[in-house]
């Protein structure tokens, strides 16, 4: 066990370059066989026994020690041995096998470890309460753990669980870091058990833990039961306490923690969301409801109790409607609490984003580090000796060796059992390569036209096992001055990168492939077997360049071999940040010349062996063991990737079987060799002189230097051997440490503080231990090289001494340019570094190396990082390794694949975003994975001081890799960009991350109305006001007029043209189901009447509720009950699918509207007293229920004859979209000015014909339904929208059969047709549906026009014929039900471009079509005839300029009277129906919509010859949510979300206590859920400066609708707090 926690322990730093430190999962399994401690092993073992809960826990707590610093006061109560904690001081004991002549005494990445642990415990007193996000149980992966964990959901009573925080919050909470062993029982495998560690982890997150095993139950596993006890309750509420007292805590800690690194400022906190409103106070600690939240404003009035539930809401409520302590309230409350504490200190300066939203940016820091040493030094390497026998290239030393010595290896290539495979002599590559230069010359092609001529480029295609191959054929085509590519083998069709790949090679210009036998027939083949072309590849000829495919060369034929000179050599492919490959030219001089380089460095001398591991295409790896070696005669010992994997100690065996004196390494082959290292007696690595660490250039190789030498000492390496190199594709080798003599002190390190690197400086550190950087140099510069640093952005200025830059050289050994960009090799191969009076420091030109570092004493090179590694955050510099070695300092083995982790940034709202993807192991449970995520949040912040923006967590294998099985970042970075990741888990933390928002908005007072009103004026403007046409004056011969009341209408039509037809009502196949005449009409009511009056003895104006299914019978129950003298109210009947959430809507308005009876069809009445309706509602207390399907015979005595024309005519109920259910009064003059008013501006008669597919229960639908054909005389077709779900081309269909000119729809049949028939467009063209008669085609609203959509029907249906300037929209509220309607004549309707930022400041600012945050808002339709409207500003009700942002208020003949309330809260609603200005004209009184708009006049004329005004509806202001003091339309943010991702198919948004919380639909796997987080926080942060608090993943269909297409908002927020929507996913943002 004790080796085995060794092996555990060395695993704690990154090994290599994130991209190549990749292993997937075979390579897991063999790292478990060679000793890795895998938790899995001992539970499997620990199962075997008898497992009892205490037992477990005592296993458990056991196993995990070892992973888990420890603080002494443990509590022995939890049955554990006492340990020692692992302080530094006793971190030795995990270090059996130390040398006593180490350099260090221990590992660097245990010191990393221990800083982190550190950082770690620093936040154990800020108490941070992370909620757990909720997951829907499939997609939970069940652990193994499962298996025989008991559901743990008895133990402890209700409110123990409930409260289990308290007592030790309280008291017990000082500071005792358990490990981890006090988990209430894994998870159980009950629904609610999976969340059951929550409370647990929120607290072992920050180091405390739970004193006693019995209370840490699961939290939620009672949270949710329906019903509550008091005294869970209770405790919930002291819960809340606890948390809201922790918060001053951790305020004043939070600062004591950033003292050093920061000046403290107090003024200015950026603020955080503004959740004051909602910590209990200490006074109500024992209060019985659970954590008490206060109502969103506005939200409680009399009506709102009514609104109908989810499912059993009713259940969980208190008085007000609020859930008790649903499992998601909880956390919101927690969510709210935890970002109550303070942020980091806000930025001070702010810059102008094209107007007035200010976005903070950052202002340097004056206390900041600062570079304050002189200007540094170029450094100059030694001469490069000039050696009298070097050949004059390496073409002439190939034929040297190929000549005089045959027979001497080259290069011997293994098997994947390690068994040598091939010797390959330079006798061999010499003949061969001739051969292959002979044949690319002759062969392809033909004679007048060759394929390849000297000069051209090739790719060379080999595997990594086929060294021998490569070399031949790379060598050949340096014979044939052909230019080789060595690329990669594309193994699919879609690599990662390959595509990139594809785009070098056809940029390059290459049509030629070679390849091995072997690889040639493993390519993908098409069906006729020929290569396919690759996705971005060019077209490509396949050359098998082997001996036996070849033809002979002519005796006579020998290659042009010249000395080296500046034609280019090869070309190497390199990957940059971004992912796309350029190719670097290296000319012959420069390949020479650095093989010159490094053989006087690294001292090579002919006939040595050298054993190499790396890649040989590139690289390290190409200079060492292809190039160097052969210009040497050296002999090459290759081991492939593929051995590694089954054998990491392949390497070390062979150096000691071929006494090699030379390895060339990545540092993660020494990591893999210590993992399997078991005390081999046979290993001795006396023979080696020098081990070539070909990654020393990551800052994080220092470990597994350090931590190799620590084992292999006693082995018989030497400490001097270890010879860290620095390299880059533009710059060849940069750097390399050479082989000291014995005995000479080894050069020392740099222990740089972090907070100074971030800042670009270079600072020994001192004070803080904890976030330091260990560097190991990477010897000096290259002989015959000249090198500096210069600062990394802007003009290459020279460093100072303190300075961190990136380093550049100059020497005829690198790269010459990127082939085919001549812009890019300018910055980087033609650099003149300048000194501080601008001076170029010399006359050539220097490289880039894409290295950040220094040079140290005694002219060492230092290199702290990679530029493409670089991100940049809030103006500090970070670096991805950096941050890739803390996160797996936290506890690395446990959870996550070591080599498995991505770190990228992305720009979200003008800044860096840091993101980090970890690869998950399958068996760590949700659970433990969040701790994990968490730790790793607080390490980062705690280390680097900087917040990790996003943190997710990947199945394992999932990942994009490179060809050598590392990580593809930018593939990576490309599929979290595009929401194509499918992460298991994610944390984002927008919150704590994001500081440059734009100040809260301060509202400015109101200018004071004496200094603004001139005339008709208001500050120079025009005062905001239109009207239609005046009632009064037009002439018609309006026959209706004459009747005050529409009964006598009915009655005058029965008599004048009594077989006229009225309605026509058509069933889902298009056939007329029923038709009402004039005199059927009024015989039918007629028997109404006198059956209200004959069964239900009903007086005159007694309230009935007629509840109807769309079609006559409501028609003839409407106007029965208008001659009886009741007031009918149309009430919508229950759905026979969903009982239980619509029946008790239509009770609630038979109750508040107090319909003394209800009048139905027989169906439904019979559903009113079914079985499932007395569970949703209680029966007994229904009025009497007539069903009127058998009328009476005989008609009523006598008529009632209204005789005041302003008594009440009907109510209309609807239920708004903010969930309040309001029912307003229409008088009979009213219901008369309506019928004329839209008869006037549709120019209706009883000729017409008009389309009606609407609801007709409330509003204008209701009006046009039931009312209109009456008054007018047209024939109304009836259209019920639920048909057109069987049926989707009815209603177009009616239409067109019909030859209709006017229709009236709503938004949900438009979206229906959008969605139902956007690709039946010919066949409905084919059946001769035809819409070229409609001259308006009107959709009914109450809210702003959805432009996207209406345009979309426009164009989908221009094939059919419908003009695009038929469709419109109407404008309506509660207090008048048609404000606008596109008429037919008047011009056409209007579009502007606002600017969505000002909008937010109430203001309306036109921009262009097309510019940034541009939103199209189309004018509402014409204003009715009679219909005044004027806009006001709703707080101090003064008059609007015009094109100013104001409350819509209206004065029509036709406004509803009033609400009708039940409770009689006229109070809180009189001014909606009778406000007057403050000033102007304060004598007319005006109806207030509640809508926000402006008045546009327009170039336009209307009918009258006046310039038109043109309404533009903007939102309404009860659904406007005030965030950071700006006013924001939740269908703004949710247009955003919706084109965030293909899945997302609707979205809804709304605030609790001061959150956002986003709802989306997901049309997709459930796999894809979690995609969705990122996507949504990135693009609401973008758009609208928000940050979302809550992301919640839902199945279609969730977001409730109204029968007017609205999203009812508040209903979707009442289900998600009661725990209601069974949502696939929850993520709470921190």
């Amino acid at each position: 066990m004790e080796t085995k926690r060794l092996a555990g322990r060395l695993v704690g730093h990154s090994d290599g370059d994130v991209v190549e430190a990749g292993r997937d999962r075979e390579e897991l399994e063999w790292s478990t066989s060679y000793g890795l401690t895998d938790l899995r092993q001992e539970y499997k073992e620990s199962s075997k026994s008898d497992i009892t809960q205490k037992g477990y826990e005592k296993k458990r707590s056991k196993l995990i020690g070892a992973f888990f610093p420890q603080t002494p006061g443990m509590d022995p109560a939890m049955g554990q041995e006492k340990r020692t904690p692992v302080t530094p001081s006793s971190s030795s004991r995990y270090h059996r096998r130390r040398s006593s002549g180490s350099r260090d005494e221990r590992y660097r990445s245990d010191v990393h470890t221990e800083a982190v642990q550190a950082a770690l415990a620093k936040h154990k007193e800020r108490k941070m309460a992370v909620p757990m996000p909720s997951k829907r149980r499939s997609l939970v992966v069940q652990s193994s753990m499962d298996a025989y964990t008991p559901p743990d959901t008895s133990s402890g009573s209700e409110g123990e669980g409930q409260g289990d925080g308290d007592g030790d919050e309280e008291g017990g909470g000082d500071g005792e870091e358990e490990d981890g062993g006090g988990g209430g029982g894994g998870t159980s495998s009950s629904r609610e058990g999976s969340i059951s560690m929550e409370h647990w982890i929120s607290r072992a997150i920050h180091g405390t833990s739970s004193t006693t095993t019995t209370t840490t139950s699961s939290t939620a596993s009672s949270s949710s039961s329906s019903t509550r006890s008091g005294g869970s309750g209770a405790a919930g509420g002291r819960l809340a306490d606890v948390l809201a007292q922790h918060v001053h805590i951790s305020a004043q800690h939070h600062l004591r923690h950033h003292h050093h690194h920061r000046h403290r400022k107090t003024e200015n906190h950026s603020a955080p969301p503004d959740v004051t409103g909602y910590t209990n106070s200490t006074a109500n600690a024992t209060s019985t409801d659970g954590i008490q939240v206060e109502r969103a404003p506005g939200a409680g009035t009399a009506t709102q109790r009514q609104t109908p539930k989810y499912g059993n809401a009713e259940l969980m409520e208190t008085g007000d409607g609020v859930p008790v302590s649903s499992r998601v309230s909880a956390k919101i409350q927690q969510l709210v609490n935890t970002l109550k504490r303070p942020k980091r200190p806000p930025l001070r300066e702010f810059f102008v984003d094209d107007f007035e939203e200010l976005l903070e940016v950052q202002q340097p820091d004056p206390n900041q580090p600062k570079a304050e040493g002189a200007q540094m030094a170029a450094m100059r390497g030694e001469q490069l000796g000039v050696v009298t026998n070097w050949p004059p290239s390496l073409e002439a030393a190939l034929q040297r060796w190929g000549t005089i010595s045959p027979k001497a290896p080259c290069l011997t290539t293994m098997d994947t059992n390690g068994k040598p495979l091939y010797v390959l002599t330079y006798g061999k590559l010499w003949s061969r390569s001739v051969k292959v230069a002979y044949n690319l010359l002759h062969k392809l092609g033909t004679k007048q036209e060759p394929l390849v001529k000297p000069g051209d480029r090739v790719a060379l295609v080999f595997p990594n096992n086929d060294p021998a191959a490569f070399i031949t054929a790379f060598y050949g085509c340096l014979l044939a001055e052909i230019v080789p590519v060595p690329i990669e083998v594309p193994l699919t069709r879609k690599d990662a990168g390959s595509q990139q790949i594809g785009f070098l090679l056809g940029s390059c210009g290459v049509t030629v492939a070679l390849t091995s036998d072997a690889c040639h027939k493993g390519l993908p083949k098409g069906p006729t077997g020929e290569i396919p072309q690759f996705k971005g590849w060019p077209k490509l000829l396949w050359f098998v360049a082997e001996s036996k495919h070849l033809s002979k060369p002519p005796r006579d034929w020998f290659p042009h071999i010249k000395d080296a000179n500046q034609d280019t050599a090869y070309i190497e492919y390199k990957t940059c940040k971004d992912g796309s490959v350029l190719g670097v030219t290296v000319m012959r001089i420069a390949m020479l010349t650095h093989c010159q380089a490094l053989t006087q460095s690294c001292s090579y001398t002919e006939a040595e062996t050298i054993v190499n591991v790396l890649d040989f295409k590139k690289d390290v790896g190409l200079w060492h063991a292809v190039l160097t070696s052969v210009m040497n005669m050296m002999h090459v010992i290759s081991i492939p990737y593929a051995l590694m994997k089954v054998n990491p100690l392949s390497w070390i065996q062979k150096v000691c079987q071929y006494k090699a004196k030379v390895a060339c390494v990545k540092s993660r082959d020494m990591h893999w060799a210590l993992v399997a290292h078991r005390d081999q007696r046979d290993v001795n690595l006396s023979s080696l002189r020098m081990l070539v660490v070909a990654d020393g250039s990551n800052p994080w190789s220092i470990s597994s230097c350090d931590a190799f030498l620590n084992v292999f000492q006693t082995k018989g390496l030497k400490p001097e051997v270890i010879c860290p190199c620095a390299s880059s594709p533009e710059a060849l080798t940069v750097a390399i440490r050479r082989p000291l003599e014995e005995g000479t002190t080894p050069p020392g390190r740099g222990v740089l503080s972090m907070q100074g690197l971030s800042h670009g400086v270079i600072r020994v550190d001192s004070e803080e231990k904890l976030s330091v950087l260990t560097l190991q140099d990477v010897g000096s510069v290259m002989p015959g090289a000249l090198m500096c640093a210069v600062r990394p952005e802007g003009v290459p200025q020279l460093c100072k001494t303190d300075e961190i830059g990136e380093l550049c050289v100059c020497t005829v050994a690198t790269g010459t340019s990127y082939y085919g960009l001549t812009g890019m090799t300018k910055n980087t191969f033609e650099v003149f570094p300048v000194s501080n009076n601008g001076t170029p420091i010399s006359e050539f030109p220097f490289t880039r190396t894409g290295l950040l570092g220094f040079i140290g004493p005694a002219g060492l090179i230092f290199v702290a990082g990679k530029m493409d590694g670089l991100m940049v955050v809030g103006g500090r510099r970070h670096n991805a390794d950096d941050i890739v070695a803390t996160a797996l300092a936290v506890e690395p083995m446990k959870f996550v694949y070591r080599g498995r982790i991505a770190v990228f940034s992305i720009t979200v709202l003008h800044d860096e975003r840091i993101v980090v993807v970890a690869e998950q192991r399958p068996d760590s449970t949700e659970e433990d994975s969040f701790q994990w995520m968490s730790r790793v949040l607080q390490a980062i912040d705690g280390i680097h001081q900087v917040g990790v923006y996003c943190l997710a967590l990947v199945p394992s294998n999932t990942l994009p890799k490179t060809p050598l099985g590392g990580i593809h970042l930018s593939e990576t970075k490309q599929l979290f960009l595009e929401g194509a990741l499918h992460p298991c888990n994610v944390l984002m933390c927008p919150h704590t991350c994001v500081t440059n928002l734009p100040k809260p908005r301060q509202k400015q007072p109101e200018i004071g109305p004496a200094s603004v009103m001139v005339g008709n004026l208001v500050s120079g403007k025009r005062i905001a006001q239109a009207s239609g046409r005046d009632l009064g004056q037009i002439e018609d011969n309006d026959q209706a007029r004459k009747f005050l009341f529409l009964s006598e209408v009915l009655q005058w039509r029965a008599q004048t043209t009594p077989d006229h037809v009225l309605y026509t009502l058509l069933n889902s196949k298009g056939t007329i189901a029923s038709s009402l005449t004039c005199v059927q009409l009024h015989k039918r009511a007629e028997k109404i009447a006198g059956m209200l009056g004959e069964r239900g003895h009903l007086q005159d104006g007694d309230h009935v509720a007629l509840v109807y299914p769309p079609g006559v019978d409501l028609i003839v129950a409407f106007y029965g009950c208008l001659y009886a003298g009741c007031v009918p109210i149309t009430v919508r009947p229950p759905h026979p699918q969903n009982i239980a959430t619509t029946l008790p809507t239509v009770k609630m308005i038979v109750e508040v509207s107090r319909s003394v009876c209800v009048m139905t069809t027989q169906l439904i009445s019979k559903l009113l007293r079914s079985k499932e309706a007395s569970a949703a509602v209680d029966v007994r207390t229904w009025p009497p229920v007539m069903d009127t399907d058998d009328l009476p015979k005989k008609k009523p005595p006598l008529l009632y004859k209204p005789s005041n024309p302003d008594t009440l005519a009907y109510l209309d109920f609807s239920v708004s979209t903010t969930g309040m259910l309001a029912g307003v009064k229409m008088s009979h003059t009213a219901t008369s000015a309506f019928c004329r008013s839209i008869k006037l501006q549709c120019e209706l008669y009883p000729s017409r014909e008009v389309a009606i597919c609407l609801d007709p229960y409330c509003g204008l639908g209701f009006v046009l339904w039931c009312l209109c054909s009456v008054y007018s005389g047209h024939q109304s077709i009836l259209i019920p929208p639920s048909e057109l779900e069987v049926n989707p081309s009815l209603w177009l269909s009616a239409v067109s059969q019909y030859k209709v000119r006017d229709t009236f729809c709503s938004y949900s049949v438009m979206e229906l047709c959008t969605k139902g028939l956007g690709l039946q467009t010919d066949s409905l063209k084919a059946r001769g549906v035809d819409l070229s008669r409609v001259r308006t085609c009107v959709v009914v609203a109450e809210e702003r026009p959805r432009i996207s959509l209406t345009q979309s029907f426009s164009k989908l249906f221009k094939d059919l014929g419908l003009h695009p300037r038929a469709v419109s929209t109407s404008f309506g509220c509660r207090v008048n039900l048609a404000i606008c309607l596109q008429g037919t004549s008047g011009p056409d309707p209007t579009t502007v471009f606002v600017d969505m930022r000002a909008l937010r400041h109430d203001r309306v600012r036109l921009v262009e079509r097309g510019s940034p945050h541009s939103l199209p808002l189309m004018e509402s339709g014409k204003i009715l005839p009679g219909v005044r409207i004027i806009i006001a500003n709703p707080e101090t009700k003064g008059p609007m300029g015009e094109s100013h942002l104001g409350e819509i208020w209206v004065h029509s003949g036709h406004n509803a009277s009033g609400y009708f309330t039940v409770y009689g809260d006229e109070a809180l609603q009189s001014d909606h129906f009778n406000s007057r200005l403050s000033f102007g004209d304060t004598q007319t009184i005006w109806a207030r919509t509640g809508y926000l708009g402006f008045l546009r006049r327009t170039e336009l004329t209307d009918a009258s010859g006046e310039r038109h005004d043109a309404l533009y509806v903007v939102g309404a202001l009860e659904e406007a949510m005030e965030l950071r003091g700006m006013r924001y339309h939740p269908i703004d943010i949710e247009t955003s979300v919706i084109r965030t991702h293909k899945s997302i198919t609707e979205c809804a948004v709304f605030t609790w206590t001061n959150l956002l919380v986003v709802v989306v639909e997901l049309d997709g796997s459930e796999q894809e859920a979690l995609d969705l987080v990122p996507l949504v926080t990135n693009v609401v942060l973008e758009e609208h400066y928000l940050i979302v608090g809550v992301v919640v993943v839902v199945d279609i269909g969730v977001i409730p609708i109204n029968s007017r297409g609205e999203k009812q908002r508040m209903h979707l927020r009442d289900g998600f707090l009661a725990d209601q929507l069974d949502p696939i996913y929850v993520a709470y943002n921190m």
